[in-house]
C-alpha cells in the first residue's frame, strides 16, 4: 500500500470513527498498519489507534500501539514525531496508573531538543505529568504542572487543552476538599465546550459534566449532581467509553448513598480504624494510627503553613500561591504577610489556580 492509498484509508477510518462506527474504523486502520509501506502514514495511523483505544478504555492495547509508534518515530529520525510518540507512551502509562513511568516519559519529552511540536505539545506533557503527580498524591508538584499546562493553553489559545486542565483541577480540588473550586473548574470546562467545542469530540462535554457531578455531590446539591451524571453517562454509553461509564456508576452510587437510598449509608465513621480502636479501648493501636495519619499529612504537605491544620479533612476555601504552596484562604487574608509562609517567596499574587 503506497502513500496516497494509505492517506485515503486513514481518512476513511476517521470518517467511520467520527460517525461512531468505531470497530469498522479500527479494522480499516489495522489493515493499513499491516499493508502500508509508508512510514509517515504508519506513524499517523498508530496515533489514531492510540487515541481510539484510549477513549474505549483499552489501555493495554493503547500501550502496545504507543510502543510501536516509538519505533516508527526512530525510523523516521524526526524529533517532532519522537516527542509525540513519547507523549502517547506517557499517556498510556498514566491510564494504566503507572505514574512513575508516566513522569519519566514526560521528563524525556521535556528533555528532547527544541522541536516545532514543542509549543503545541508542551502543555499536554505538563498535564499528563500533573495527573501522574496527583495519582501519587504529590500535590504541590501536581499543581505546578497544571499551572504550566494552563499557561501553555492561554499562550497558544488552546481552548481544548484548557478544558482538559480545568477538569484535572476539578479532581485536584475535590481531593484536597475545596469543593467550591472543585466545581468552579469543571464549570469553566463546560463553558469552554459550549463556546468553542462545536467541532470537538463529545467526550469533552461528558468529562466536564462528570466532574461537575462529583463537585455538586460533595457540596450536597444532589439534584444537580444527578442531572450532570446522567448527561455524562448518556454520552459515555453512546461512545462506548467504558472507563467513564464506570466513573459515572460510582458517582450514581455516591449520590444515592448521600440521599440515604441505601441501608449501607448508615455505616458511617465507626467503620474507620480510628473509631474502632477508640471504641475498643485499644490505646496503643489508636496512637499508632493517629501518628501514621499525621505522618501522611506531613509527607503530602497537606497542611496549612499558617494555622497548622490539615487540608483535606473537611470542605474549606483554599488559595494556591505562585510557588504552588496551598493555604486556607482565611489564613492568608488574616495574616497580612507579603511572602509565602512556607518558602518565603516575596510575591503573594495568586497564581492561575
Amino acid at each position: 500500500m503506497g502513500q496516497d492509498q494509505t492517506k485515503q484509508q486513514i481518512e476513511k477510518g476517521l470518517q467511520l470513527y467520527q460517525s461512531n462506527q468505531t470497530e469498522k474504523a479500527l479494522q480499516v486502520w489495522t489493515k493499513v498498519l499491516e499493508k502500508s509501506s509508508d512510514l509517515m502514514g504508519r506513524f499517523r495511523v498508530l496515533g489514531c489507534l492510540v487515541t481510539a483505544h484510549s477513549e474505549m478504555g483499552r489501555y493495554k492495547e493503547m500501550l502496545k500501539f504507543a510502543v510501536v509508534q516509538i519505533d516508527t518515530a526512530r525510523e523516521l529520525e524526526d524529533a517532532d514525531f519522537l516527542l509525540e510518540s513519547y507523549l502517547n507512551l506517557a499517556r498510556s502509562n498514566e491510564k494504566l496508573c503507572e505514574f512513575h513511568k508516566t513522569i519519566s516519559y514526560c521528563k524525556t519529552c521535556l528533555g528532547l531538543p527544541g522541536t516545532r511540536a514543542g509549543a503545541q505539545l508542551g502543555g499536554q506533557v505538563s498535564l499528563s505529568m500533573g495527573n501522574a503527580f496527583l495519582g501519587l498524591s504529590v500535590f504541590q508538584k501536581a499543581l505546578e504542572s497544571f499551572e504550566k499546562a494552563l499557561r501553555y493553553a492561554h499562550n497558544n489559545d488552546d481552548a481544548m487543552l484548557e478544558c482538559r486542565v480545568c477538569c484535572s483541577l476539578g479532581s485536584f480540588y475535590a481531593q484536597v476538599k475545596d469543593y467550591e473550586k472543585a466545581l468552579f473548574f469543571p464549570c469553566k470546562a463546560a463553558e469552554l465546550v459550549n463556546n468553542y467545542g462545536k467541532g470537538w469530540s463529545l467526550k469533552y462535554r461528558a468529562m466536564s459534566q462528570y466532574h461537575m457531578a462529583v463537585a455538586y455531590r460533595l457540596l450536597g446539591h444532589l439534584g444537580s449532581a444527578m442531572e450532570c451524571c446522567e448527561e455524562s453517562m448518556k454520552i459515555a454509553l453512546q461512545h462506548g467509553d467504558r472507563p467513564l461509564q464506570a466513573l459515572c456508576l460510582l458517582c450514581f452510587a455516591d449520590i444515592h448513598r448521600s440521599r440515604g437510598d441505601l441501608e449501607l449509608s448508615q455505616l458511617k465513621l465507626h467503620c474507620l480504624s480510628e473509631s474502632i480502636y477508640r471504641s475498643k479501648g485499644l490505646q496503643r493501636e489508636l496512637r499508632a494510627h493517629v501518628v501514621r495519619f499525621h505522618e501522611c499529612v506531613e509527607e503530602t504537605e497537606l497542611y496549612c503553613g499558617l494555622c497548622g491544620e490539615s487540608i483535606g479533612e473537611k470542605n474549606s476555601r483554599l488559595q494556591a500561591l505562585p510557588c504552588s504552596h496551598i493555604f486556607h484562604l482565611r489564613c492568608l487574608q488574616n495574616n497580612g504577610t507579603r511572602s509565602c509562609p512556607n518558602c518565603r517567596r516575596s510575591s503573594m499574587k495568586p497564581g492561575f489556580v
